[in-house]
């Protein structure tokens, strides 16, 4: 299965921010969804990049937020950034790597909104994305 449901409050108009949360490791997709159900958002995730693409394509509104690991088996996480952006420039993104640094897009054309090595405690995870999400 390379969608999990959706879960948390569902996004309908004034309600819950959509995060779509894309990484080929099952099990990190489900400690992400863990941490962030308290912050109250609707969260889709993706562990085939090419499915959350197709997704993005034809989410309306489009997500909050897209959280997304680099190293994934068909499509790096850069990859699915830029793919994202050229359908919304201004899409925010927090691209997540426990095999790269910040330095793999310091020049590159397209760059995420923020960076956060693995692991991670929660409460920076978190963080982070109320951060990112009250821009």
């Amino acid at each position: 299965m390379s969608e999990a449901v959706v879960k948390g409050v569902a996004p309908e108009r004034g309600a819950a921010a959509l995060i779509f949360v894309v990484d080929d490791e099952a099990m990190l997709l489900e400690l992400a969804t863990v941490i962030l159900q308290p912050l109250q958002v609707a969260i889709r995730t993706f562990r085939d990049p090419a499915a959350a693409l197709a997704a993005f394509k034809t989410a309306h509104p489009r997500p909050a937020l897209l959280i997304t690991d680099y190293a994934m088996r068909t499509m790096d996480g850069m990859e699915l950034i830029s793919a994202c952006r050229q359908i919304e420039p201004e899409q925010k993104v927090l691209l997540i790597s426990g095999t790269v640094s910040e330095d793999i897009y310091h020049h590159s054309p397209v760059r995420p909104d923020a960076f956060l090595g693995k692991p991670y405690r929660p409460r920076q995870l978190v963080e982070m994305v109320e951060s990112m999400l009250s821009c």
